[in-house]
């Protein structure tokens, strides 16, 4: 059976925002959670639905795959409850949307003692189409939050310590009784880091994070296509209280370059040519990315022939050689004609069998 499209299941277009994406996966996944559904198969079975459809399209690089390959670019991870990232991803939103709803008394453990992950962060860069002959290093510039040098992400004044939150006992987040059901928040002393600041670094003003120019240094590989996203990890924003940076993602468009048309890695031009070498044949010079190239053109070339010159294209990104370059002729009709020429056409049409060809009665007016 085939799958149902991500987008569908999400009840989203497929140029949805991150925002779009995260809210409906939210009010799904409430719907459909087995705690609320208790002994329903089709609620459960439409929840995993949902997880992995989300899982997929929360991640820039997955859903870049998936938009190009659908579901078997987007293989690689198990689906369903077991089989989620917990950096920054799922697992965060997961407990995020939870943590109110459906904690039983229990509280998670605070960020605090593993520290806070950093952002992800997704910038575009833009080449050219003859840029993608080679591979190119590029460098990303860029604002972004960084681990503080002086506190070294504590966020705490160097000499002093954090201490344990009066409030949550350390655990980041608080629980509060109703009825039979008790529910667990993040604390609002800590903000769910389970350790309080008695004297803010003076740097970063207690947030362990400080905001300043960055240049990252991108490998972009030959034959890159557009719509294609790198991962370089650690690039992104720093992770404070000793958390792990977050990842840079790089979203990659190409320019159109005028002449040319991209089919994968081999690229369609096209070139004119007169009609005494469509019907004698000769050599012509062609344009191509990396400069002209000559093609033989054999006599009795009909108009709209395609000729392909082998490995002038882009190189093949997922693999070694080269595609092709693909050129279309089209025979050019004079639009003004010396009596001789004209004569001259006029005669070879005589001798021609069967009744003269358009292209005839347009040069010579006949």
């Amino acid at each position: 059976m085939a799958k149902t499209d991500y987008y569908d299941i999400l009840g989203v277009p497929r140029t949805a925002t991150p925002d779009e994406i995260k809210q409906a996966y939210r009010r799904l996944a409430i719907q459909h959670h087995p705690d609320k559904n208790l002994g329903n198969k089709q609620s459960e079975e439409k929840f995993k639905e949902v997880n992995e459809a989300y899982e997929t399209l929360s991640n820039p690089q997955k859903r870049s795959m998936y938009d190009q390959f659908g579901h078997a670019g987007a293989a690689g991870g198990p689906s369903g409850f077991g089989g989620f990232e917990s950096a920054g991803g799922f697992g965060d939103v997961f407990s995020d949307l939870f943590e109110g709803v459906f904690n039983a008394g229990q509280g998670r453990r605070g960020r605090g003692a593993g520290g806070r992950h950093g952002r992800d962060i997704q910038v575009d860069y833009t080449l050219t189409l003859r840029d993608v002959l080679e591979t190119k290093e590029a460098s990303i510039r860029m604002n972004k939050q960084e681990t503080c040098d002086v506190c070294s992400g504590s966020g705490a004044k160097p000499g002093t310590r954090l201490k344990t939150c009066p409030d949550c006992g350390g655990s980041g987040h608080v629980t509060q009784g109703r009825g039979f059901i008790s529910f667990s928040q993040t604390c609002p002393r800590c903000r769910g880091q389970g350790q309080t600041i008695e004297a803010p670094c003076a740097n970063c003003r207690g947030v362990g994070l400080v905001a300043r120019p960055s240049t990252v240094k991108v490998r972009i590989p030959a034959g890159v296509e557009e719509g294609t996203t790198l991962r370089i990890s650690g690039a992104g924003e720093g992770g404070a209280q000793g958390g792990q940076p977050g990842d840079l993602y790089v979203a990659i468009h190409v320019k159109a370059e005028p002449g040319f048309e991209r089919q994968g890695s081999d690229l369609l031009c096209e070139t004119k040519i007169s009609f005494p070498v469509a019907a004698l044949g000769g050599q012509v010079e062609v344009a191509s990315l990396n400069g002209p190239v000559t093609l033989k053109i054999p006599p009795g070339t009909q108009p709209e022939t395609v000729f392909r010159l082998r490995e002038r294209g882009l190189p093949h990104l997922q693999s070694r050689g080269t595609g092709d370059l693909l050129i279309r002729v089209s025979v050019e009709v004079p639009t003004r004609l010396t009596p001789e020429q004209k004569q001259i056409l006029q005669e070879f049409a005589k001798n021609l069998n069967g009744p003269k060809p358009s292209f005839f009665r347009k040069a010579t007016g006949g």
